[in-house]
């Protein structure tokens, strides 16, 4: 996707990047490949790619769901920033914080914003099971989001005990998430969350289906949970 393709789309949704906020795609993109050489952050590096496949992918969120508001996103898991880096810088006002397990990611992060220039925004080198039992978090955030991260059964442990009640959690996954969704009504359930939307789409330029699960927080998760770190992978809800 090129860069003007990229801007022209994101316009047609509403979403009219600055100057500025183009610089930063731009300087994200070389930042990106550049940390790339030295560590294994992605294995898309072809500037049209990084642009529809990680960028626009992850605003696609903001298609579904309203980011102009003040609210405080949790990115479980984003790797390089995905999802949560591309949204923050279509729109400064959320404020972000980005919990990883590899503490090598943390420091391209928070290289990455110092770059950018981006404000609001904490990297904390944790693990999801750890990080949600922590009081400071648990139970915080107005919207927690994860993108391919692990299946819904496992990523609703990983993801709703940081959710506030009446908060929200978005899963951004590939194919196959209505059986995905399926297998996690109990786990959902359980924690307190309750589908509300899934929508499905296509990527532009026959990039693959992609689909957005939109879970309601509607009661608070019981202790118990998440639990230990690993056992949520090995023994899923």
């Amino acid at each position: 996707m090129e860069v003007n393709t990229f801007c022209a789309l994101l316009k047609e949704k509403g979403i009219e990047l600055s100057d500025k906020q183009i610089s930063q795609f731009d300087m994200y993109f070389q930042t990106l490949v550049e940390w790339n050489e030295k560590m294994n952050l992605t294995a898309i590096t072809e500037k049209k790619e990084v642009y529809v496949k990680h960028f626009y992918d992850s605003i696609t969120a903001a298609f579904y769901f309203d980011f102009s508001q003040e609210i405080h996103v949790c990115d479980v898991g984003a790797g390089a920033g995905f999802p949560s880096i591309p949204l923050k810088i279509c729109f400064p006002n959320i404020k972000v914080t980005i919990v990883d397990s590899l503490q090598k990611r943390i420091t391209f992060l928070n290289h990455l914003a110092n770059q950018l220039e981006l404000s609001g925004v904490s990297f904390y080198h944790d693990r999801a099971e750890s990080f949600g039992k922590n009081s400071k978090f648990r139970e915080t955030f107005d919207l927690v989001m994860a993108r391919a991260v692990a299946r819904m059964s496992v990523l609703s442990e990983l993801c709703l005990p940081l959710c506030k009640q009446n908060g929200t959690f978005i899963a951004m996954k590939g194919p196959n998430l209505e059986e995905e969704l399926q297998d996690s009504k109990s786990a959902l359930d359980l924690l307190g969350g309750e589908s509300k939307q899934v929508h499905k789409f296509d990527l532009p330029d026959n990039n693959g289906e992609r689909n957005i699960a939109i879970i309601n927080k509607k009661r608070k998760t019981p202790n118990k949970y998440p639990r230990k770190p690993g056992v949520p992978n090995k023994i899923p809800l």
